[in-house]
This record gives structure tokens, C-alpha cells and sequence, in this order.
């Protein structure tokens, strides 16, 4: 589905965004006039202030000292570098955790966290609350209208340390919670079953956290503390965003962490401006540059297609790795071009000077520890020049051909405890489809279970173990319109409440898929199933019973033999293919004929190794990224001018190891 591209900048700032998070407060003052200039000779465009300077900005419960961030901002701006301004608030300082213990989370086991590393908060704690929304009223009122002043930065990755507490707060908030969600306790006894083994409750004031216990523990209550957890972090940002609000009309985000299993990003992303991401693939693995387009993916499609940033990723080394292997010359390069390849408008590095005490002080930088006379610095320095060359796309938005549904709560759900096997995580089981499908050219959008599908010529639901009726009804009724959708393994098994649908999996979607789940037989370590068409399935597998679907494939060993593996079903001109197993090398070949129906054309001219996708802009001029992810040179079919070396391509294009090209289709 082609999205409707339409011209917009995420910041006052034209063209792509370059720079990186910049903590002069590690540094004296005579550095910082050094920093601006190299910043100017790099082609950095805004940098992020004041992530981490709660302790510098308030030293003291009525102590502030607003001075160097004053002489900072106005040094910048002097030097026309944007900035992105932090509240700072994602690590309390030691006054105020001295002043008020209580703000420190506790873990399942009753133990207290201590001050020393970052983000040490109870997300529920109202000292803590009162202290952030100080501190960020007065970052607000004083710097609103400040000519550096581009974006707002809330917080740092929510949830990166501490996504849940368990103490006596954090017990208020949640029966609070569950009141408004539930009402009666009557109510709540029944979503969270708990007739079974003695577990009904009389009061919400018998209800405490999910906290350690001698067995297993209610699987329902588990999913709404999963909800709550991430409604709490939620309620901080909308609290400190509504604060910006009052006195600015500047766009505001959170940087998120790509595909984070503790927050639902669907629910956070409706109070972003624009969305933000940080992204660390591992350059020690040779499919990190498939995670990492399937991580942009989602973050284009959080606001429904809308530009984003990438506002950390490692300019080499990370610091936090057992083996922490740095980039080879170009790969900063390939892997940057990647994420504007998947939408994003703006290319930001944690961080921009090297540190040299700290836990990061291992982690690179775009200006590294040996300073100019660097590998490192001379890549900074030539990739600046070459954002500035590619100014025209930004604003301009990707054509996607396929969605995947993603659901927060269903992935929750399918990786709770005792389920038939342990193994079925929603990454492990989303890899094998997103990467043949990366594999084939085809871009891919997420969407949530609700979404709107109309338009979307194919649907690929890897897993929906946790599946409403109401958004069965809207994958039924898309089929039905004409639409093509492949369900995997393990879905429609359980509602809302995780309570098993009633006849069992796929439960609302049996009418749909045509088939009936009589048992699940997961496959033990080590083992494998084979197919009829010459397929092995890991994991998973089931005893599947046809109500009306066509068999395309069938299991040829085990207690399995002879049953369905794969099947389809046509309602108009619209199909449902179930898949009941785990494919980790063959879903490639289930999901080429269901491509073909849906008229998804894939790139079988791309090598293995290269990537491809189109950006459009609103004039309707495209841009296509040709990107080679492997250590041969390649020649490529391609047409239009590469934006990067102003060089024509007519008809041929030859990418050296780990090049790229940025061609503008005439």
C-alpha cells in the first residue's frame, strides 16, 4: 500500500537532522566553544542537551543553577546548531533519593534498588512525580522561547531499567487501576478466573502485585500488572508533556527502544509528536541489519507512516556487550543510510565527545577519545556532508506493499508461564516471516489489531495468540473484502482476559481459517518435523482438523503423519492461509503464492545481502536506497541519479562492500 506522502519536517530545522546527545556538564567550559566548532566542521544540525543533568540543573531541594545551560544554548544557537532539550528526569539526584527513599523501586523479592546507576525511580511514587514536573516546569518557563530551542526531549528511554516496582505505592496505583478497568470485584474475579485454586478475592484491598510467590502466579493478573507497568511509565510522560504543553507549542518526544517488549508503543506513540528511536544493532552478527530495518519498520509505523528519528545509535563500539565489537570502516555509513531508508528524517549518535569516566566511557562516539586525528572522526565528518546532500527527501514518506500485526498485549500473553512450550517468544517467531520477506524487497508496515485495513493487499499475523472478537470481526470482514492474510501458529487461542476461547484455537478466526485445533504438539529442543514439501518445522506444531480449508501442506513423520500443516481458504477474492507450525528456513515458499495473489511483485533481481526501498516524496518525485549489506561488490539494475556522488546510473549501478546509493527516479 502506497502511503500518501505529503511534505513535513519533524523540527523547524530543514533537511535531515545530524548530531548526537552532548553532555558538556563532563566537561569545563573551554571545551564546549572547541565542541561547537568541530560540531559546525561536521555538519551537525541539533544535538540533545541535559538528558542526564538533573544533579547540575538543582543541586539542592531550593538550589538551582540554570548559568551554564544559559551560556550553553546561547553558544550553540551562536554556531546554528539546533538543540533538543531534555528534562533531565530519567535519573533522580542523591538529595532528593536521601530526602525520600521511598522513590527507590523495589523488585519482585522485596528488595530495594539503590542510587548509583540511572533511572533508580518508582514509577508510581508521588515525590517522584512532584520533583520531575518541578524540574520541568522550570526547564519549560525558562527556556520556551529560546532560538535554540527545536524539540523537546521527555525523559530517556522509559523503562530501560526499571519498567515495574513493587512496593506499597506501587500496590495503591495498581488497585486503582484495576478499579477503573473492572469496577466490581466481581467483576475482576471472573477476567482473572479466579475460582481456580482458591484465588477469589473479597476486597480490591486483598490484591498486591504479582510479587514472588511459591508457585505460579495468576497469568491474568500477570497481563494487567504487564498493562499497568506500562500505563504508569505512560502517565509520567503525559504528565511532564502536558507541562511542555502550557508553555510551548514545540513538538516533544521520548526516545523509544525499537521493538521493546515492556511498553505498548501503540498506546505511547498516540501522545508523541514524532517518534524517536534508539537503536544498537550488533555488528558481530550478520542479520543485526535485519532486525534493525524490521526495528525503523515499526517506528514509521507507530505514526501511521509519519518521518521519525533515529536519535541514539553506536557511531563503532557500544560499551555494554560482553564482547563489544566496533564497525568496520562504512558500516556506520550503511547502517545510518538504512534507517532513512525505512523513513527517518534524522540521524542522531549517543553521543557526540567520547566520555572519560563513567560506565560509557568505553562507548564510542562521533568524537572519539583520540580525538580528530581519528578513524571515527573523519567518518563523522564525512557523513555529515552527505546528509546535507540528501536534504530533499526528508519529509518525504516510504511505499509500503505488506502489514504485519503486532499486538503488546498478545505478546504478553503468548510469553507467559506454563503454556505448552516455553520456546514460542513473538521475536523468535516474527524473524523467519519479516526476514523473507526483507529477503524479497517487500516493505513492511506494523499495524495494531485494530487498525484500519482497507487498501492493504496482504495481512501476516506471525502469531496472535491472544485475539478479541472484535478484531477477529476485522480480519474476517477484510478477508472477505477482497484481502489476503497468512495466520501463524498458536493464534486465536486465547480473549482479553487469557481465558481460552470457547472450542478452542483458532477460537473467532475458526470460521475464517477453516480449520480446527485439536491439540498443540510442540516439538522438543533439538528436533524437527518435516513437511511434505520438503519444509522442517521447529518449536511447534498442531493437530489440525479441516473445516472446510484446502490442505497445501502436510506433516510426513511422528504422531503428525498425514495431517495438515499449511491451509488456505478463499472467500471472494480474498484468502486466509493458516500455517501450524513453526518454518524457521521455509516460510519464504508459503508466503510467495500469497504474494502473487495479493499482486506484491518481489524484487527477484536483488542479491542476497541487498536492500531496497522507495521513499516519495509529495511532488511524487521517488527516491530509491540501494543498500549492500555484504562484504562483495554488487551490480545492480537501477535507473536515476545517486544523490550521494551526483553520478547518473542508467541501466547499472555497482555498490562497493557496504555501499549504498540514494537514486532520485526521474
Amino acid at each position: 500500500m502506497t502511503q500518501v506522502p505529503t511534505t513535513e519536517h519533524l523540527t523547524r530545522v530543514n533537511g535531515l537532522l545530524y548530531g548526537g546527545d552532548y553532555n558538556p556538564e563532563q566537561w569545563p567550559e573551554e571545551v564546549w566553544k572547541e565542541d561547537a566548532a568541530l560540531m559546525r566542521e561536521a555538519g551537525v544540525t541539533m544535538v540533545t542537551v541535559g538528558v542526564f543533568s538533573w544533579a547540575r540543573l538543582q543541586p539542592g531541594p531550593d538550589t538551582w543553577d540554570f548559568g551554564w545551560l544559559d551560556r550553553l544554548l546561547d553558544l550553540l544557537h551562536a554556531h546554528g546548531i539546533a538543540v533538543d532539550l531534555a528534562t533531565a528526569t530519567a535519573s533522580p539526584p542523591a538529595w532528593l533519593v536521601r530526602a525520600h527513599p521511598e522513590i527507590l523501586p523495589v523488585t519482585a523479592d522485596g528488595v530495594r534498588l539503590e542510587f548509583g546507576s540511572r533511572q533508580h525511580y518508582c514509577p508510581s511514587s508521588p515525590d517522584y512525580r512532584a520533583a520531575a514536573l518541578r524540574v520541568t516546569t522550570a526547564l519549560a518557563d525558562r527556556y520556551a522561547g529560546h532560538p535554540a530551542l527545536a524539540l523537546w526531549h521527555i525523559h530517556n528511554e522509559y523503562g530501560d531499567h526499571v519498567t515495574e516496582c513493587f512496593c506499597p505505592r506501587s500496590a495503591d496505583r495498581f488497585r486503582s487501576w484495576l478499579r477503573d478497568k473492572y469496577g466490581t470485584v466481581d467483576a475482576l474475579n471472573h477476567a482473572w478466573g479466579t475460582a481456580f485454586w482458591s484465588q477469589r478475592y473479597g476486597t480490591y484491598d486483598e490484591i498486591e502485585p504479582p510479587r514472588t510467590a511459591p508457585g505460579p502466579v495468576n497469568p491474568t493478573q500477570l497481563l494487567d500488572w504487564r498493562r499497568f507497568c506500562s500505563d504508569a511509565l505512560l502517565a509520567l510522560h503525559r504528565a511532564e508533556r502536558a507541562v511542555l504543553a502550557e508553555h510551548s507549542t514545540l513538538p516533544a518526544t521520548t526516545n523509544f527502544m525499537s521493538m521493546f517488549k515492556a511498553l505498548d508503543y501503540w498506546k505511547w506513540a498516540e501522545h508523541e509528536d514524532l517518534v524517536s528511536d534508539d537503536a544498537y544493532p550488533d555488528p558481530a552478527d550478520p542479520e543485526a541489519h535485519v532486525t534493525a530495518a524490521r526495528n525503523y519498520d515499526l517506528m514509521r509505523s507507530l505514526k501511521q507512516g509519519r518521518p521519525w528519528i533515529l536519535m541514539e545509535q553506536a557511531p563503532s563500539a557500544v560499551s555494554w556487550r560482553p564482547v563489544n565489537v566496533p564497525k568496520k570502516p562504512g558500516l556506520q555509513r550503511l547502517w545510518s543510510l538504512q534507517a532513512l531508508a525505512c523513513g527517518a528524517d534524522g540521524i542522531l549518535y549517543f553521543q557526540w565527545r567520547a566520555s572519560r569516566a563513567g560506565a560509557e566511557k568505553y562507548h564510542s562516539a562521533l568524537l572519539p577519545h583520540g580525538g580528530t586525528a581519528s578513524r571515527g572522526w573523519r567518518e563523522t565528518v564525512r557523513f555529515g556532508a552527505e546528509l546535507g546532500r540528501l536534504a530533499e527527501i526528508a519529509g518525504s514518506r516510504v511505499v509500503s506493499d505488506a502489514a504485519i500485526v503486532l499486538d503488546w498485549d498478545s505478546w504478553w500473553a503468548l510469553e507467559s508461564d506454563d503454556h505448552p512450550s516455553a520456546r514460542m517468544r513473538w521475536p523468535e517467531l516474527l524473524r523467519p516471516w519479516y526476514a523473507a520477506l526483507h529477503a524479497r524487497g517487500v516493505t513492511v508496515d506494523f499495524v495494531p489489531p485494530h487498525a484500519d485495513l482497507t487498501g492493504r493487499p496482504l495481512v501476516l499475523a506471525p502469531s496472535l495468540h491472544l485475539l478479541r472478537t472484535a478484531d477477529a470481526e476485522r480480519l474476517t470482514a477484510y478477508v472477505r473484502d477482497g484481502g489476503h492474510l497468512v495466520c501463524g501458529p498458536f493464534s486465536g487461542v486465547v480473549d482479553e482476559h487469557d481465558h481460552i476461547h470457547d472450542g478452542g484455537a483458532p477460537g473467532p478466526l475458526a470460521a475464517l481459517l477453516g480449520v480446527r485445533v485439536d491439540e498443540f504438539w510442540p516439538v522438543p529442543d533439538g528436533e524437527s518435523v518435516p513437511l511434505a514439501s520438503g519444509a522442517r518445522a521447529t518449536l511447534w506444531t498442531e493437530w489440525l482438523e479441516t473445516t472446510g480449508a484446502e490442505v497445501l501442506d502436510t506433516y510426513t513423520e511422528g504422531p503428525l503423519t498425514g495431517r495438515p500443516a499449511v491451509t488456505r481458504t478463499t472467500h471472494g477474492s480474498g484468502t486466509a492461509r493458516y500455517v501450524s507450525c513453526h518454518l524457521p528456513e521455509a516460510i519464504g515458499t508459503v508466503l510467495d503464492p500469497a504474494l502473487a495473489e495479493a499482486g506484491i511483485t518481489p524484487n527477484a533481481q536483488l542479491p542476497a545481502g541487498v536492500e531496497t526501498t522507495v521513499r516519495v516524496a509529495e511532488s511524487g518525485t521517488r527516491y530509491r536506497f540501494l543498500l549492500n549489506h555484504t562484504d562483495s561488490a554488487q551490480d545492480l539494475p537501477a535507473t536515476g541519479t545517486d544523490l550521494l556522488t551526483g553520478t547518473p546510473a542508467d541501466g547499472r549501478l555497482h555498490l562497493p562492500p557496504l555501499g549504498g546509493a540514494v537514486l532520485r527516479e526521474e
